[in-house]
Order: structure tokens, then C-alpha cells, then sequence
């Protein structure tokens, strides 16, 4: 007989995000294979947040910025874009090609309200970075206590 281990609520109630995390994967990488588009490019992406604004990194090796269209509509920020093909050398002929390449979209709904102004893209080394200023209504405000 096996020991079991007890498990408290809050660690299985902490599990339900890596869950989910596991199924966008799944939906997000092994359906296409499935589909036949066994290349697909699919960067990856941080959120993260601040008290005044979320920031946003993706990873985007070989993408030129001019291939790059970034919006947001009704707190969902969408990140287009291509990595293109490079010219194959005439005479070359290759016998693994394993790097990626083609369109891609994410779209994500952001933790919190932001506002349209101020928002800041900035491509560096491979990396996207996105500063985006949280509406006031969004922010912490501290309430004095008096007595």
C-alpha cells in the first residue's frame, strides 16, 4: 500500500493555473502539429504588473521591428507580427532546418484597466518590452484612518 501525503485546500486551489496553463499549451502548440502546421511560431510572452502600469516581454529573436503591429482595444492588448524566411544560397542544401518562422498573434486580457496614452514599446536585442500606464481608477489608493 502506498503512503499518501495529505494535500491542504489552498495547494490544490494553487494548482488550477498551472492547469490551465498546460491546456493553452496544448492548444496553442500541439493542435496545429495536428493540423499539419508542425512549424508554428508561437513566441513567448511575461506579464507582469506594477503599482502605476503592466508590463509586458516577449521574445522575439530574428523579428524585424517593421514586421511588428502592436494595439489595444477595450483592455486587450494584441501583438502581431512575422519572422521571415532568410534567402537560401543557391547550391545550399540543408539537412536540418529546425528554427521557425511565419506570423503570429497573441491577444491577452490585461490584469487590470489601462489607458491608451503613454504606452511604450521598445525592441531590443531580441526582446519586445511593453509599458502601459494603468487608469487612475486601476491604481491603489491608500484611505487615511482617523481618529
Amino acid at each position: 500500500m502506498l503512503g499518501l501525503v495529505p494535500r491542504s485546500r489552498r495547494e490544490s486551489l494553487l494548482a488550477w493555473p498551472r492547469a490551465f496553463d498546460w491546456m493553452d499549451r496544448f492548444f496553442e502548440e500541439a493542435l496545429p502539429a495536428v493540423w499539419g502546421e508542425d512549424k508554428v511560431l508561437m513566441p513567448a510572452f511575461d506579464i507582469s504588473e506594477t503599482e502605476d502600469k503592466i508590463v509586458v516581454k516577449a521574445d522575439l529573436p530574428g523579428v524585424d521591428v517593421k514586421d511588428l503591429d502592436i494595439s489595444i482595444t477595450d483592455n486587450v492588448l494584441t501583438v502581431k507580427g512575422e519572422k521571415r524566411q532568410e534567402k537560401e544560397e543557391k547550391g545550399e542544401s540543408f539537412h536540418r532546418v529546425e528554427r521557425r518562422y511565419g506570423s503570429f498573434a497573441r491577444s491577452f486580457s490585461l490584469p487590470a484597466e489601462v489607458k491608451a496614452e503613454g504606452i511604450e514599446a521598445v525592441y531590443k536585442d531580441g526582446v519586445l518590452r511593453i509599458e502601459i500606464p494603468k487608469a487612475e481608477a486601476s491604481r491603489p489608493k491608500r484611505i487615511e484612518v482617523k481618529h
